[in-house]
């Protein structure tokens, strides 16, 4: 009886403890990247689409857009990419990336601008894949 009386409410302050956070840095990230497309729409106006697998989430489809944009930018002899719009998708296991891009050689100003140079650096660092 006295130990009913003492276990019981420890089992009920356990259930009010929260589950400790999982620090999604340190889960196992092994991606497979596919194919890169791109195509030149009009002028300085480009489309990007890439496919991965094992990706954690958007933002990982869309760093290996923003790789494959910012090589093709140096390519072309761009020194900035600026995102106009990031588009994903997941069919199965495969992640698919469509983004569009204007390249410049200034600044071009607005949120998403991508410094080419820096981040093909950024890209190589983290075992990014790019054009």
């Amino acid at each position: 009886m006295i130990r009913q009386a003492f276990i019981f409410p420890l089992l009920a302050l356990a259930a009010c403890v929260p589950p400790e956070p999982v620090d999604v840095s340190k889960l196992d990230f092994n991606p497979t990247y596919g194919a890169v497309n791109t195509r030149l729409l009009a002028g300085e106006l480009v489309s990007i689409s890439v496919v991965m697998q094992g990706a954690r989430n958007n933002d990982d489809v869309i760093a290996f857009n923003d790789c494959a944009a910012a090589q093709y930018a140096l390519i072309r002899g761009a020194g900035f990419v600026r995102r106009v719009r990031n588009d994903v998708d997941k069919k199965g296991p495969n992640w698919l990336g469509d983004g569009v891009y204007t390249l410049s050689d200034a600044h071009p100003g607005g949120v998403h601008t991508i410094d080419a140079e820096v981040a093909a650096g950024n890209c190589s660092a983290s075992n990014i894949p790019m054009v």
